[in-house]
């Protein structure tokens, strides 16, 4: 049997860090239905010291989600969770995401990244397979081949 998944990142900041992998992957920032959090806070559900206001919305302090326009065939969003943790991150990724944008694009899309915040870190190659290791604006390892 295959599962669905979703990919969450630990950051110090959640809601610039989905947003700039929004733009790197073409995916859209997951709306936050301002209503439904106003009404939780009314009914005491929750508190306004869970919220922040970001980019001129009402959101939640913990966490920011992106998604791809196309669901998976079980209905469920392509998406990645972006969580709030107290801790900086430290040492090397023991996962990472490949981003495939071919041999044509890789020097252009690092270059662009570069130029909006990640880090160009090293490149690497085993036999005709080429990459970039890179470095999202919070230090999180990816690659681009």
């Amino acid at each position: 049997m295959a599962y669905d998944f979703q990919v969450t990142v630990d950051c110090a900041d959640p809601h610039p860090l989905a947003a700039w992998w929004a733009e790197t992957l073409g995916w859209q920032v997951e709306p936050v239905d301002e209503a439904f959090v106003k009404d939780l806070i009314a009914k005491g559900y929750a508190s306004e010291d869970q919220t922040v206001v970001y980019e001129g919305r009402l959101v939640w302090r913990v966490g920011a989600a992106i998604r791809h326009a196309e669901a998976l065939p079980s209905g469920k969003p392509r998406r990645m969770l972006f969580n709030l943790v107290p801790e900086p991150k430290t040492v090397k990724n023991r996962l990472h995401i490949d981003i495939w944008v071919g041999t044509d694009h890789r020097e252009q899309v690092r270059d662009e990244l570069v130029a909006r915040g990640a880090k160009f870190l090293h490149a690497g190659q085993q036999g005709p397979h080429a990459w970039f290791t890179m470095a999202d604006p919070e230090g999180n390892e990816f690659c681009i081949s």
